[in-house]
Formats: C-alpha cells, sequence, structure tokens
C-alpha cells in the first residue's frame, strides 16, 4: 500500500497538493482527513469524492503532516488500500445511544471481515467514547484492535464534526472497518506524565462529576498537589492550568493509569467534572507538569511497539490531545518529529479532544493527555 501526506489551507492548495500526487500514476483510495473548522471541509470532501476517494473526518484543534503542526489548515493521508479491505461507517447518535451504535456497526463489520479492526472518529462533546469501545468490544470481542480520537474545533469547544461522502455531523461517529486479515494495523496509547504522592481514594463522585478525593474538595486536593495559588472564579488560566498540567492520573488494575483532566470547575463546591468516568472508591495519583521525559515515554513506547509487533508500516495515523500542544508548546513538533522517525513514513494526525485506543497493558479507554499512534500496513 502507497501513501502520501498533503496539506494546504484553502481548496485550492488541497487540489493542487491533490493533483500533484496523483500526476504519477498514485490512484488513491481512502482519505483520512483532518481539517480545522476554518476550511471549507465541504468542498474538499466534494473535491476527493469526485476522484471516487472514500473519506474519514474529522474537525480538529491543530493538525500535522509529519511533524509540522499547523492551525486551520488541512492535513490528509491518502492511501490506495484496496477497496475490499475497508469499509467506511457513518451513523449519527441523537439519542446518545452511544453503546448501541457501535454495536451495529461492529456486527455489520464482523459480518463482513473475519477479524475486524476500527478507526474511529467522533463529534459532540457529550460523545462517551468508553461506550463506544464497549459496543464494539462486545461484539468483536476484548482483544479487538480499535482507535481513533474526538473531533476538535479550533479550541472553541462550542461543536465539532465528523464527516465522509456526502455526510457531515456534529453528532455522530465515522468509522473505518478493515480486514485484519488483509490490513496489519497496530496501535498504542501513551501519555508520559509523571505522578506524585501515593494512591489516594475518590470519596464521593457521580459519573465524570468529581467532588472529593479524601474527603477534600478536588479542586483544594489538586491545588494543594500542583502548588497552584489564587484558587479563585476570578483566575482565568485555573482550568486550563489544572487540565493541561494536572489531571488526575485513574489508576487501573493492570496496565497504565488513564489520565483525566477537571475540564468544567464548580465553584459553590469546588467539585470539577473531567474528561471521562471517575467511579466513586477508585483510586487517583496527582499529575507533576510535564517535562521533556514526557515527550521521551511517548516515543520510546512506539519504537517498542515497533520492536515487538509492528516491524514495519506503510502509514501512521495520530490522534494527539489537544491538551498536550497546550503543555508542550513548540516541544510538540519534537515529540511528533521522534514519532515519525520510528518507521519514516507518510503520517498525518490531529490534535483532539480525546483519544481512544488501549493503554499500554491494559484494555480499551478513552483518554486524555495521549498520544495514540496508529501504524498501518497492507499485507
Amino acid at each position: 500500500m502507497k501513501a502520501i501526506s498533503i496539506k494546504g489551507k484553502s481548496t485550492e492548495e488541497i487540489q493542487s497538493a491533490l493533483q500533484q500526487s496523483m500526476s504519477n500514476g498514485f490512484k488513491p483510495t481512502l482519505a483520512i482527513c483532518f481539517i480545522s473548522k476554518s476550511q471549507d471541509r465541504i468542498s474538499i470532501a466534494e473535491l476527493l469524492d469526485s476522484k471516487g476517494i472514500a473519506i474519514f473526518g474529522c474537525t480538529t484543534n491543530g493538525e500535522f503532516i509529519d511533524e509540522e503542526t499547523e492551525k486551520g489548515s488541512a492535513a490528509i493521508l491518502l492511501l490506495d488500500m484496496n477497496k475490499d479491505y475497508f469499509e467506511i461507517h457513518f451513523e449519527e447518535y441523537p439519542e446518545k445511544n452511544y453503546r448501541e451504535v457501535a454495536r451495529a456497526i461492529a456486527q455489520k463489520a464482523s459480518r463482513k471481515f473475519s477479524i475486524p479492526a476500527f478507526l474511529i472518529g467522533t463529534s459532540h462533546a457529550a460523545a462517551d467514547g468508553e461506550e463506544i469501545l464497549k459496543g464494539i468490544e462486545e461484539i468483536a470481542g476484548q482483544h479487538v484492535n480499535a482507535y481513533g480520537g474526538a473531533a476538535g474545533d479550533d479550541y472553541s469547544f462550542a461543536e465539532t464534526f465528523v464527516f465522509t461522502n456526502k455526510k457531515d455531523s456534529a453528532n455522530a461517529i465515522v468509522c473505518i472497518t478493515l480486514d485484519e486479515t488483509k490490513v496489519e494495523i497496530k496501535g498504542i496509547a501513551t501519555c508520559g506524565w509523571k505522578a506524585v504522592g501515593t494512591e489516594k481514594i475518590v470519596t464521593k463522585s457521580e459519573g465524570n462529576h468529581v467532588y472529593t478525593v479524601e474527603n477534600v474538595p478536588v479542586l483544594d486536593i489538586t491545588a494543594k498537589y500542583g502548588g497552584l495559588e489564587n484558587v479563585t472564579p476570578d483566575n482565568k488560566n485555573m482550568l486550563v492550568e489544572i487540565a493541561a498540567n494536572f489531571p488526575l492520573q485513574l489508576q487501573r488494575e493492570k496496565g497504565d493509569p488513564i489520565m483525566r483532566p477537571g475540564l468544567v470547575i464548580d465553584w459553590s463546591d469546588r467539585s470539577f467534572y473531567t474528561s471521562g468516568a471517575v467511579p466513586q472508591g477508585s483510586k487517583v495519583r496527582f499529575s507533576l507538569p510535564p517535562d521533556w521525559d514526557v515527550m521521551e515515554k511517548v516515543i520510546k513506547a512506539v519504537e517498542n511497539l515497533k520492536e515487538t509487533e509492528m516491524p514495519d508500516a506503510d502509514a501512521l495515523v495520530v490522534f494527539s490531545c489537544a491538551g498536550r500542544i497546550l503543555s508542550l508548546g513548540p516541544l510538540m513538533s519534537k515529540e511528533l518529529e521522534g514519532v515519525k522517525n520510528v518507521w519514516n513514513v507518510p503520517m498525518a494526525g490531529m490534535f483532539s479532544n480525546a483519544e481512544l485506543g488501549r493503554a499500554t497493558g491494559g484494555n480499551l479507554e478513552m483518554h486524555n493527555l495521549t498520544t495514540c499512534v496508529v501504524a498501518l500496513k497492507e499485507k
């Protein structure tokens, strides 16, 4: 399978890049599109559709090919994968029946492919990625390969979109199902944030609303471990500081911890809402601000994936949390460069609102502040 990554800041630039990519006989069948809401994704999708190219698309908080991060652009990975080896599914979930919708997609995939794998994009802030993964797992089995991310909207946190050929929605899932007997897919979800302190018990929570840890309001105990000052509603930088640098680390019985950053503060009781469920009675640790080791851990994990499971790849797809670039800034390009150099094949990705994948040594999870790297190779 041949892969070519292209980018542009207008439909015209994408059209020119597409024409150039196809000038030597390359005929892409699939486009994985990461496009800013500031771009005309509809016209770009129409352009790809006119060439007979199947589309998997998400809006973003930033996009990249290779290590070059951009804002307000379109980054597209073009693949000439055999059309018999994949299928695009697009389903809305207005009733919030995420697991049911995912189960239906997995059932269709299982009828078509003996061993299906899944590449997933979701829109709408309320979409429950964990329910989607559970729905797929119930049909395809616990060891299924499923990866993806939640669409972004240039950090406005208002309305995100996924799209495919002639379809576009702010409340839907777009999914590539793959025939794993024909296309090898391996991925890894790694965060790298260091923990501080001992395990603490979540003493009161409901779903993703965390009230107290060790009977102390979660905002106060987070501020204590983070050394944060001026923890008041007047501090406009407080939420970004907590979300990007001091996430809760939800401990699992097996595998790496899962990041659960606070995203919305309830000042009335100093609780906060996190990116995913934090069950009452579960164990958490607090985080240190990220440093160079965060990136090194991600790169080493990807190198280990190559050494142990995926010696060769044709292309890479990356879902990296929007919070990572807020925390790491210009250093983010160093992480992406390190990931790219592992296989040195065409790569495209986005900065997402959440990441979906198997935690290192653990289960399928919805992540935050995490980089999910997916390697593809046609057999």
